[in-house]
């Protein structure tokens, strides 16, 4: 087992990509965050899924993830607390606290580093409703859209691309390091 394997990058297969607000004017900031069956993946690749485990406290605000130490023949933990999500209080609270626990052990920390996800909307992809409010229509097919991500020696990220569903290059973002 070799802990500093939590760290590495997760590919873009591993990511969930949801649109986080629209402009009136069709732009769109998306934002990368993982789930938490990434989380148990990464921890039973690499301490195994006897070696770790998670606990809830305080009505599922705080998540403790624990890995066993086999030199000290005890479990070492880290805590975080999470946030109710709008659909499923419980559930979004629980599996919250969860990921940003996995956050202190190193999973998926550089999605704190990606860069700001801006894009222009196709016409057919957004509509302003009569109140006001910006809604993406059933033309962004988000799920569908093919993302790639690459990264230096060092775990950073050097370059986040993706194709819409019908094959369009709609982000191809390097870092001014990127060589290539």
């Amino acid at each position: 087992m070799i802990l500093k394997d939590l760290n590495k990058p997760l590919q873009a297969n591993e990511i969930d990509f949801r649109i986080q607000s629209i402009n009136k004017g069709g732009y769109a900031i998306i934002l990368a965050y993982k789930d938490a069956r990434v989380d148990m993946n990464r921890l039973d690749e690499i301490v195994g899924p006897l070696n770790w485990k998670r606990e809830h406290l305080n009505g599922n605000c705080n998540c403790i993830v624990s890995i066993w130490n086999d030199e000290t023949k005890q479990w070492v933990g880290k805590e975080d607390v999470g946030t109710e999500s709008s659909a499923e209080k419980v559930k979004g609270l629980a599996s919250d606290s969860f990921k940003r626990a996995c956050f202190n052990w190193g999973i998926g920390r550089e999605l704190y580093d990606y860069p700001l996800i801006q894009i222009k909307l196709n016409s057919d992809e957004f509509e302003v409703q009569s109140d006001g409010k910006v809604k993406q229509t059933w033309n962004l097919k988000l799920k569908e859209w093919k993302w790639y991500n690459e990264f230096n020696e060092d775990g950073e990220l050097v370059r986040l691309a993706c194709k819409d569903n019908k094959g369009s290059v709609r982000i191809d973002w390097k870092h001014e390091s990127y060589k290539k």
